[in-house]
């Protein structure tokens, strides 16, 4: 979406850093700057929010985390008024009018859940399922908020998209 982009500011939280880490690791690598901002409240969302726009961020990753699913409609808000273009984990958000999501298919997880449910309730011991991991990621663009954002989404992302919202 992005490709020169310098400036990106992610949202974590505070409870789990690893996706922090993550993050930080990876930015010199795509030669962007990036700001971990580490939020454990959701009265601290506009001052977190409000940090990545004084520091210059293009756009905003939010981390995956329960914590921001239970806040969504206010994250897509205050990103929404900060004019950031964002990216979250899963389709809720742009549905909820989010920028674009990109991350594993909740359904598609509880269906392989229902597999291994199946596989139990026939006899098989937990512990000697493997354990695995997402199979499908989904890409949600919501083109309402581009265009409220002044974005013009790249064609060919449009095409790579499971849903597009209009």
């Amino acid at each position: 979406m992005f490709p020169k982009i310098e400036r990106v500011a992610a949202l974590c939280d505070a409870a789990d850093d690893s996706e922090a880490r993550a993050i930080e690791a990876a930015a010199p690598l795509r030669g962007s700057k990036v700001q971990v901002l580490r939020v454990s409240r959701a009265d601290e969302f506009e001052g977190a929010i409000g940090t990545a726009k004084r520091g210059r961020a293009q756009a905003l990753i939010v981390c995956a985390s329960g914590f921001f699913t239970a806040h969504l409609k206010r994250l897509v808000d205050l990103a929404g008024q900060s004019r950031l273009a964002a990216i979250y984990e899963h389709r809720d958000f742009p549905n909820a009018g989010g920028l674009m999501s990109y991350g594993p298919s909740i359904a598609e997880m509880y269906r392989q859940a229902a597999t291994y449910v199946d596989k139990i309730l026939k006899g098989a011991k937990p512990s000697d399922l493997p354990i695995e991991q997402p199979t499908k990621f989904e890409l949600v663009i919501n083109l309402k908020t581009a265009k409220a954002l002044g974005l013009t989404i790249p064609p060919a992302l449009l095409q790579r998209a499971d849903q597009v919202i209009e």
